[in-house]
């Protein structure tokens, strides 16, 4: 009997054994559940001898059968076989092998290898214990965030690796199942750990990321700054969020190619462009800090200058219409927000996009992604930085062209090689650009029903098995799988709560309904109908 196994068996491995999996028969009335961890002894060479070693694995499906009992069998039969005790009724599960310990140099975690032995059929199977467990989910404190607790072992804590981030994360769930409420709690200990983080909040979701349930100030609060562009109407005020900053971009700021980019002015117009070209040089030399309306009117002059080329003249006249296209990203000013603003050593930035039509978000997303990426990689900021993207598939999609797609997908690619790392959240993977949900290595997902989804994550993911995705529909509201760099072997967490103010959660209807009806006078209406109601009562007499 392995160490810290005090317990009698639960069951046996029978017929068919794997390295990877194993079939066990149990008691109907001790089986263990599914999700459950259990152990079994088998021997492995360890530093080229074969050594005992205790294998973890958890339940992946339970089955109870009985050859007498038949669906289409009477239901007084069944009662006749039920009160003969003949129901033979047995009990078999599937266990996933998840690894065994190895002891590592003093000061180091142990070592979690997978067998390449497979157990015995007719070994005994036994609960996991307690102690065991931990040691397989524990890190380093100050290399690990807190996230959770076994869902099958709720005073087990489950903390995953802060090295994992570095290959980028994808957090995916369906609408309600609580992606917002577990990336709240995984920017709480990234915080703790002086994490530098920037999240693309199109819905508000992060803004009270300074406060406490209650709304008083926590360790950070003074390390968290809430963006908005002054075009954004915002679906909170800014006396309820409190430190709030405006976050323009000066238009000025950006190069020719940029501009011609997203005015849609392609290499070939050369007359547009010389046209262009001659404009922003003449407002430049005249020190102008121009908005898009000063490129109109000095295009209009380009056009009108005696003695110039006749083709630039009339190229300037024809940008015109390219260059109105910048009304539509309300956005631009004649000052910008500085890069260095909204990355700093151990702060987070929140920039708030609610009520921003979809051009000007997803062009605010490029910018400040570019910009973030380009401090990083140039050495001018030194830390790793962790770019939160909400929404994910609004700005990396896999057929349509936006502004961002270009920025995250080479962030996905090479951020990991300079110090930016993507956690990219989406209640709709099979709406984000294969590749760069690929790119994430690591997966924590909630809850989904949805097929083409759970399609989409299975093809993304080589850690997440067929028996895992199966079970994401019968995943409860703030339950999930946690697969890849992150952590040593697959686990299924309830996440912890929440020490900051949650701002995306659903709206209380009922509470809702009461204001409305209090607003409108309906209650007292109502209690006045019913006071009438009282005097009505008794007999009439017949006319």
């Amino acid at each position: 009997m392995a160490k810290g196994q005090n317990e009698e068996p639960v069951g046996f491995i029978v017929e068919e054994a794997r390295a990877t999996e194993f079939l066990f028969a149990s008691d109907r009335k001790r089986y263990p559940p599914k999700f459950e961890y259990l152990t079994v002894n088998s021997e492995e060479l360890v530093d080229g001898i074969l050594k005992p070693v205790e294998v973890l694995a958890q339940v992946e499906r339970i089955t109870s059968q009985s050859l007498a009992l038949r669906r289409n069998l009477d239901i007084e039969a069944i009662y006749r076989i039920k009160d003969a005790g003949i129901d033979d009724v047995k009990t078999w599960g599937i266990a996933r092998v998840l690894g065994y310990l190895v002891p590592s140099k003093k000061g180091h975690p142990p070592q979690i290898l997978l067998p390449r032995r497979a157990v015995t059929p007719g070994n005994p199977i036994y609960i996991a214990p307690n102690h065991l467990l931990a040691k397989f989910y524990e890190y380093p404190q100050d290399a690990s965030v807190y996230v959770g607790n076994l869902i099958s072992r709720p005073q087990i804590p489950v903390h995953l690796r802060i090295n994992g981030f570095r290959r980028h994360v994808a957090i995916l769930a369906q609408t309600g199942a609580g992606k917002s409420y577990l990336t709240g709690v995984l920017i709480e200990e990234l915080m703790e750990r002086g994490a530098t983080i920037i999240i693309i909040d199109p819905h508000a979701d992060y803004v009270f990321l300074s406060q406490k349930e209650k709304g008083d100030k926590h360790s950070f609060s003074n390390r968290v700054t809430v963006f908005q562009n002054p075009e954004s109407t915002g679906r909170y005020s800014k006396k309820d969020i409190g430190r709030v900053e405006p976050y323009t971009v000066r238009l000025a700021d950006l190069d020719f190619e940029e501009l011609c980019s997203i005015c849609g002015i392609g290499s070939q117009y050369t007359n547009i462009r010389a046209g262009l070209t001659t404009a922003l040089q003449q407002l430049k030399d005249r020190d102008v800090v121009y908005l898009t309306e000063d490129i109109e009117n000095e295009l209009h002059t380009v056009a009108n200058i005696e003695g110039l080329d006749k083709s630039i003249k009339l190229g300037a006249l024809n940008a015109v219409k390219y260059i109105r296209r910048l009304r539509r990203l309300r956005v631009f000013s004649r000052s910008g927000v500085p890069i260095t603003n909204i990355i700093k050593p151990y702060h987070a930035s929140v920039i708030d996009l609610s009520g921003l039509g979809n051009l000007s978000t997803d062009y605010i997303v490029s910018r400040l992604l570019k910009d973030t990426f380009d401090a990083v990689t140039s050495g001018d900021f030194p830390y790793p930085v962790f770019a939160v993207v909400e929404e994910a598939h609004t700005f990396v999609p896999p057929e349509s062209r936006t502004y961002s797609e270009t920025i995250i997908r080479r962030i996905a690619q090479e951020g990991r090689k300079f110090g930016v790392f993507l956690l990219l959240i989406s209640q709709r993977p099979g709406r984000i650009h294969p590749d760069s949900l690929s790119q994430c290595n690591s997966q924590i997902v909630l809850k989904i029903t949805n097929p083409r989804d759970q399609t989409a994550i299975e093809q993304s993911s080589e850690r997440l098995s067929a028996d895992l995705i199966n079970d994401l529909p019968g995943l409860n509201v703030g339950e999930a799988v946690c697969v890849g760099d992150i952590t040593r072997t697959p686990v299924m967490i309830k996440v912890r709560p929440r020490i900051t103010r949650e701002g995306g959660a659903d709206i209380d209807v009922v509470s809702r309904l009461k204001k409305a009806r209090k607003a409108a006078g309906i209650d007292q209406q109502l209690v006045e109908e019913k006071r009438q109601e009282k005097k009505l009562k008794g007999a009439f007499s017949e006319v």
